[in-house]
């Protein structure tokens, strides 16, 4: 059952401006009218006094692999609509489930139950389809990646998984010529690739671009640093403007100041907020399986026992703090990166990342704090603090 939903009274974020005190009415699943000010009268459900409050497009995270006790490599809707609760906890009302690299069969496994439950998700973010990470990368770069299960992309296992229809995003490692054809590849289906797990030099990766590679994976994690004589994968992102950097801004992944460079080089459309999440997210500190490892949780950390990273317990809400804390930038100038980076990376942007008429009644109402209060996914109220 739909309804229509008032709010007003509140700050805001439209895709054009900024108004301190607008409203916004959903009907059913999309924003049907926005206004500054006070509403004319409209017939609505439910009225929301938003004073004080501010009301953003719902974040977006295209790169998630678990939360809550929960994985996507668990591969069972229990654990994606688990994962999908916490989201909206935080503000986010679509998302990526990420799978991590593995056999083929687990991977497979994966993207069935994501395929069975893709959509709107009971008091829950919506599913959006996967985001492949791994298993094409570069061992030499594997982080926390299983490097047993690491492999260049063979056109049989790659085309299997393409054709269950659930990927949207595909991360790999593009300085291998193995993996150049499944870059081709996805662009002509309309998935975005991203480096990740790379060892890339800087012309490698303008090769990949010329391919069609439009993503960096957790910008500075994993990938070539920056050399004033070698660019390497990092200068490559910094300096070519068709890429996008994904960003964990949990002031752990990469220093604030970093980020602050990050933001100078790429902008407010530049910039993918991101969490990695993993299971402990959410979670006691403590020890959690990923494969036949396990991460060590430690004071919101996510490490494997040799203190590799390994995901983040980052939430989306904390990341747009970060990100507004580390650049100086006001929220309504960054608010691209939590939500309509996003929705551009998935071609998406007709239906969701911001705020106007006729799109998804994807949103966020935020504190002072920027703490979460409410979360809207496609018209829904699934979270309500």
């Amino acid at each position: 059952m739909t309804e229509k939903i008032l709010f007003h009274g509140g700050r805001v974020v439209t895709a054009a401006e900024t108004w301190d005190r607008g409203w916004l009415l959903v009907d059913g699943n999309r924003i049907a009218l926005l206004g500054p000010g006070d509403p004319p009268r409209l017939g609505a459900d439910r009225t929301i006094d938003a004073s004080g409050l501010t009301l953003l497009p719902g974040f977006i995270d295209v790169h998630a692999h678990g939360a809550a006790g929960h994985e996507a490599m668990d591969a069972t809707p229990d654990a994606l609509q688990g994962m999908a609760r916490y989201y909206a906890q935080h503000g986010t009302t679509a998302f990526l489930a990420a799978t991590w690299t593995d056999s083929t069969e687990r991977i497979h496994a994966a993207l069935s139950a994501i395929g069975e439950t893709m959509g709107p998700q009971p008091d829950g973010a919506t599913l959006l389809g996967t985001y492949l990470e791994g298993p094409y990368l570069n061992p030499e770069r594997c982080g926390a990646q299983s490097m047993q299960h690491i492999r260049r992309a063979s056109r049989e296992e790659a085309l299997a998984f393409l054709d269950m229809g659930v990927i949207r995003e595909v991360a790999l490692a593009p300085e291998f010529e193995e993996n150049h054809w499944l870059i081709e590849e996805c662009v002509a289906r309309g998935i975005t690739v991203t480096a990740a797990h790379t060892a890339a030099t800087y012309e490698q990766m303008r090769q990949a671009v010329a391919l069609g590679l439009r993503q960096a994976t957790h910008t500075f994690n994993a990938m070539t640093p920056l050399h004033h004589r070698e660019p390497g994968t990092v200068g490559a992102v910094l300096s070519s403007p068709e890429i996008r950097a994904e960003l964990i801004a949990d002031n752990l992944h990469v220093h604030p100041a970093v980020m602050r460079i990050l933001y100078a080089a790429k902008g407010p459309h530049g910039v993918i907020l991101i969490t990695d999440a993993m299971r402990g997210t959410g979670m006691p500190d403590g020890e959690y399986p990923i494969d036949e490892r396990i991460v060590l949780v430690k004071d919101g950390a996510a490490r494997l026992p040799d203190g590799t990273l390994a995901g983040s317990t980052l939430s989306m809400e904390r990341a747009l703090r970060n990100l507004i804390a580390a650049t100086g930038q006001p929220l309504e100038v960054v608010w691209p990166c939590s939500s309509l980076n996003a929705a551009r990376a998935l071609h998406l942007a007709d239906r969701k990342g911001s705020i106007e008429v006729g799109k998804d009644a994807d949103l966020v109402l935020l504190d002072a704090a920027l703490e979460v209060r409410m979360t809207v996914a496609e018209g829904r109220i699934v979270y309500e603090a």
